[in-house]
């Protein structure tokens, strides 16, 4: 610095100088950059899908909205009534329905409500009507158990406890059945098939071959029961735990080790649920194996109802007995209970099964739905795969055992 330029007084900085000054450096400015990117694609990727991306679509054609009538407003030249062959405005037919395809979104085990969109019409589709869009939500894989958060470890197994946020193994390992199925008018069936765990053939085809909502009964004597199980869990089946409860004639007539007795002590009867519970994880409730007996002594059933309850299951009697204390009980407890119609296989031939599926649809259109049992054989588990195809076109919704205790289905 020259001497002359020493003497000049100090010049004040104008602020387009002093922002120039305080500039960040090269390096500074390209992590900012980089940082930036990595929130912007972050963002992006977070965005939620558009409705129904990636799921199976239905297309149905609805007849257009008629004008509304009214006794206090319309005229009587106004209200004939429609042709019979005629169906109601805003009735979809199950006749103009179409699956027009889709795949799984995710593997996250929960099933999103279906939605419904009004799209424009095509050229083909006759002016009269309208074209709606309704998402059906895919069968997911059920998650694999046990889940901590429900489950006790002890020295026999693991045993279904309520979290300590009071999510139960009910709510955990149940599927989640839309609102729209579980609320909606159209009957619905729960089937429920026992015996699984047992034969690891039988057990094999009937998660493979049956649809994802028919329920499977697991019996805790097999062997491997927790892979078999988790096996139809992928499959999307609901699991019930068997009990074995005693029968009138017993023990001629016996269920098993670890029976539920009459005239066992409380303590007794506790300690072989804990038992019976500890096979395997990933059931949502408990169902009776015979126990025409045990259901209708108070004394004894009581002390096992109530440990059900505890454990945030629900119970489902399997329709082979006429006579019990169940319900009265589940009121008193407050435990969700349910009981099944009819037994499907009790006579296990082609025919008979086929005539109790056909009563079966018969109760579901009268009272809205219904609830049968059946056996792992080979002639119940053909026969109701093949019956399983035919409810689309009957307008006839084939539901877990869980959606039984929600909504319509109750």
């Amino acid at each position: 610095m020259s001497r002359n330029e020493m003497r000049q007084p100090l010049k004040r900085l104008n602020p387009v100088q002093r922002l120039w000054r305080r500039r960040p450096s090269a390096l500074a400015m390209v992590s900012g950059l980089v940082a930036l990117g990595f929130a912007s694609a972050g963002l992006w990727l977070s965005r939620p899908p558009p409705p129904g991306t990636g799921e199976p679509v239905v297309v149905a054609a609805i007849p257009e909205q008629a004008e509304i009538v009214t006794s206090s407003i319309t005229p009587a030249s106004n209200t004939d009534a429609a042709a019979p062959d005629q169906a109601p405005a805003g009735v979809i037919d199950p006749n103009d329905i179409e699956i027009i395809g889709g795949e799984q979104m995710d593997d996250t085990g929960q099933l999103p409500a279906a939605q419904v969109e009004d799209i424009a019409p095509e050229d083909n589709i006759a002016p009269e009507k309208h074209q709606a869009m309704i998402v059906v939500p895919p069968h997911r894989p059920l998650r694999k158990a046990p889940v901590e958060a429900v489950t006790e470890k002890t020295d026999q197994g693991p045993l279904p406890r309520i979290s300590s946020g009071g999510k139960t193994p009910f709510d955990i390992y149940s599927q989640m059945t839309p609102l729209s199925v579980a609320h909606s008018d159209w009957p619905k069936i729960t089937l429920v098939l026992g015996g699984m765990g047992l034969n690891a053939r039988l057990t094999k085809k009937a998660v493979e071959l049956l649809p994802g909502d028919v329920t499977l009964g697991f019996a805790p004597y097999g062997e491997n029961l927790q892979s078999q199980v988790n096996a139809a869990r992928a499959e999307g089946h609901e699991i019930l735990l068997q009990v074995p409860m005693e029968p009138v004639g017993y023990p001629g007539a016996n269920p098993g080790p670890s029976t539920l007795l009459t005239d066992a002590k409380p303590e007794q009867n506790l300690a072989a649920l804990k038992w019976l519970m500890s096979r395997f994880a990933g059931y949502s409730g408990i169902t009776n194996y015979m126990g025409a007996r045990l259901l209708v002594t108070e004394g004894a059933l009581r002390p096992v109802m109530k440990e059900v309850k505890a454990r945030g299951l629900v119970y489902l009697e399997d329709g082979s007995v006429t006579m019990t204390l169940s319900s009265k009980l589940g009121q008193e407890l407050r435990l969700p209970v349910q009981r099944a119609r009819l037994v499907i296989d009790a006579e296990p031939t082609e025919s008979a099964i086929k005539a109790a599926l056909a009563k079966l649809e018969q109760e579901a259109a009268k009272n809205g739905s219904a609830i049968a049992t059946g056996s792992g054989l080979d002639i119940t588990i053909e026969t109701v795969a093949e019956w399983a195809r035919t409810l689309q076109e009957k307008g006839i919704l084939l539901v877990p055992v869980s959606a039984a205790y929600k909504g319509r289905a109750t």
